[in-house]
């Protein structure tokens, strides 16, 4: 039983390709900009983030999405020496965009946009005479339609076609296509991205239909079941260099009481994939993913962000200020954050103030999250659920001195998935000012298609930035690691 993600934190809609003895594998961003996150494994079990593709202003506009919009599900492939990425930004009227590059760390080029397309998920793929096929979701009806298309100009050659509607599930989305012995399989998601979540296939002759489903379909789910992992699909097959085969596909980590609380998001898990009569079957005991201290310290000093960084309203980049090579400045402004990887863990932030207002902040989405502000002399505990928020705690501290915020992911104290505890520390002593129930910061009742993020936001004038320091903790009540 596989309960360890691949890539933890929220990085849903995986999305595989394979150059020689490399994997690269990319996820959708939603609202956060840079868009896009892209990683690097040769062992499909350790991954390494090396970039993020849509980096640009003008590739996506950073700021201004609302909550769970902006990018959704990505498709990347390598064709004639080249990357291709296709993915939906649904805050563009465009929608659909298709960039390339030839180093997946970038650069990606300039947007080529699919006009006449309407929907999300778009998968791209060659037939054997090297036509390219833009395969994706249409809502009304809802199903899997295609085209072929001009992949340079982004205009589609013909009218889309009707491809499957799957097995009769809610939201057949997220197709991928592949070619094997001769025959071509649809793999897609259905029942929604809850708890109903699951992967079905059919196969056809013919890139471009008619397909027939899978006597097993929809071949792989964790509803129902008492899995420590659940909400699973939306998978992509890849195949090994030894010609097996393995996929990738999200999943949750849901915990505490019914009926259970995911906070970090859906993440990126992996499964190995056996061929039965000519269909693919998952293999979820076939690698055992090894668990991973996510722990690093930051003091964003050096020449570029580290790709960690993303921003729900503002460039990253553009919220630092270097001053000397020890020390960070950030501007006022949009918030920096990063993931929250892990079941239990803590984030410090040690800064000074000139002045000015600080937050250290532990956000879902504008209407629930809470935060630690610094301001003239005074720290204070805060929490947004909804139109409530509420002043949990304050403590006095000198001022113009390093103060170090800590905000901690835990064990939980009743039937949440977890706690989270916030405090300060003054040198060698700490006080914590608040905790409270992590349910209130999950997805059950934010809603949205996200997960956890800790950010460091100047609120005005300008924050001098010593280190921040991500920690992973083991721990029995907080449930997986």
């Amino acid at each position: 039983m596989n309960a360890v993600p691949a890539i933890a934190g929220f990085h849903p809609d995986p999305t595989i390709c394979r150059v020689g003895d490399d994997y690269y594998l990319a996820t959708s961003s939603f609202e956060y900009f840079p868009g896009v996150p892209i990683f690097h494994s040769q062992d499909l079990l350790t991954w390494q983030q090396i970039g993020n593709a849509l980096d640009r202003p003008s590739l996506l506009a950073p700021g201004g999405d609302a909550a769970s919009r902006g990018i959704y599900a990505p498709t990347l492939r390598y064709h004639n020496g080249r990357f291709w990425l296709v993915t939906t930004n649904v805050s563009h009227s465009k929608g659909h965009l298709l960039v390339t590059a030839g180093d997946p760390r970038g650069p990606w080029s300039e947007p080529v946009f699919l006009d006449g397309a309407d929907g999300i998920d778009p998968d791209i793929a060659w037939d054997e005479t090297g036509r390219c096929y833009l395969t994706w979701h249409a809502k009304e009806p809802a199903g899997i339609v295609q085209a072929a298309i001009d992949p340079d100009t982004g205009t589609l050659l013909e009218a889309p076609r009707r491809l499957w509607s799957g097995t009769g599930l809610a939201w057949p989305e997220g197709p991928h296509l592949y070619h094997r012995d001769g025959w071509w399989y649809l793999l897609i998601a259905e029942g929604g991205t809850e708890r109903g979540h699951a992967v079905s296939v059919a196969r056809s002759r013919s890139i471009t239909g008619p397909f027939e489903g899978a006597p097993h379909n929809p071949m792989f789910s964790h509803r129902s079941t008492t899995h420590p992992v659940q909400n699973c699909g939306h998978a992509d097959l890849i195949e090994r260099p030894d010609g097996e085969w393995a996929v990738v596909y999200l999943g949750t980590r849901p915990r505490g009481a019914t009926p259970s609380y995911h906070v970090n998001g859906r993440e990126t898990f992996l499964a190995g994939i056996e061929w039965v009569d000519g269909w693919p079957v998952f293999d979820e005991t076939r690698y055992p993913v090894p668990h991973r201290d996510h722990s690093y310290t930051d003091d964003l000093c050096g020449e570029r962000l580290h790709p960690r960084w993303i921003s729900p309203d503002a460039a990253p980049d553009l919220l630092v200020e270097r001053d000397g090579p020890r020390a960070a400045r950030l501007r006022a402004g949009g918030v920096l954050a990063v993931r929250a990887y892990d079941p239990a863990w803590s984030f410090t932030a040690t800064v000074a103030l000139d002045g000015g207002a600080f937050r250290l902040l532990l956000r879902v989405d504008d209407r629930h999250w809470c935060a630690l502000d610094l301001r003239a002399g005074r720290v204070v505990a805060r929490l947004r659920i909804g139109p409530l928020e509420s002043e949990l705690g304050t403590a006095m501290i000198a001022e113009r001195r390093p103060v170090t915020l800590r905000i901690e992911s835990r064990a939980p104290s009743e039937g949440g998935p977890d706690d989270v505890a916030l405090g300060v520390g003054l040198g060698p002593e700490y006080r914590e000012l608040a905790a409270f129930d992590g349910r209130y910061l999950s997805t059950e009742v934010a809603s949205g298609f996200t997960g956890r993020v800790v950010g460091l936001q100047t609120l005005n004038g300008v924050t001098t930035l010593h280190e921040v320091r991500y920690t992973t903790q083991r721990s029995r009540g907080a449930g997986l690691a």
